[in-house]
């Protein structure tokens, strides 16, 4: 039993691990947040997010339950809008090792004598980032705005796919406050 238990964190920390992202916010300090009570998604700026459909909804999913569980409520007639925009780019990073060379010390032999052998190795990771934006529902301002930044894994189960974003969701809102707040988290 304690192997499974141990086993199971184990697994767990592997996991949050390969997921974990980087987050960044910024808000506008002349707003009292503790104004705002309800939200709503502001589908103009939803629609340019370039994802698929099922992602968007995934992380309009995820975004929904967190806000409630800070105390905000849905509502058509909101207080705040909440819109979604992604980037992906790939981070390519180019070794070389050099084997061998002629003369007596060169290479990883000191002794060895030879052509040198050059070996190049590309490595390309892909980071994705979710930026959440909050505005102000009259006049469409911008308050609010956290960015996370991570590794894009392939993953192809769709519950998995769900729970990498609320990763990246519950990361990025954790410094949003609870509703009735006056600021942000530092």
């Amino acid at each position: 039993m304690k192997k499974r238990i141990i086993f199971g964190l184990m697994a767990l920390l592997l996991t949050s691990a390969c997921t974990s992202i980087r987050v960044y916010t910024d808000y506008d300090t002349g707003v009292n947040f503790s104004t705002y009570k309800t939200f709503a998604f502001f589908k103009p700026g939803i629609d340019k997010a370039e994802i698929s459909d099922l992602d968007k909804r995934r992380i309009l999913r995820s975004i929904e339950a967190v806000f409630t569980d800070k105390g905000y409520q849905k509502s058509e007639n909101a207080d705040l809008l909440v819109t979604i925009a992604t980037k992906e780019e790939d981070d390519i990073t180019v070794s070389t090792q050099t084997f061998g060379g002629w003369g007596w010390g060169w290479g990883f032999n000191p002794w060895l004598m030879g052509p040198a052998m050059n070996n190049q190795n590309v490595n390309t990771t892909n980071r994705g980032e979710l930026i959440i934006d909050l505005l102000d529902a009259n006049g469409e301002k911008l308050i609010w705005q956290g960015k996370g930044r991570g590794l894009v894994t392939d993953v192809r189960n769709p519950q998995k796919r769900q729970g990498v974003i609320d990763t990246y969701v519950s990361g990025i809102l954790a410094k949003f406050p609870e509703q009735g707040s006056l600021s942000p988290e530092q």
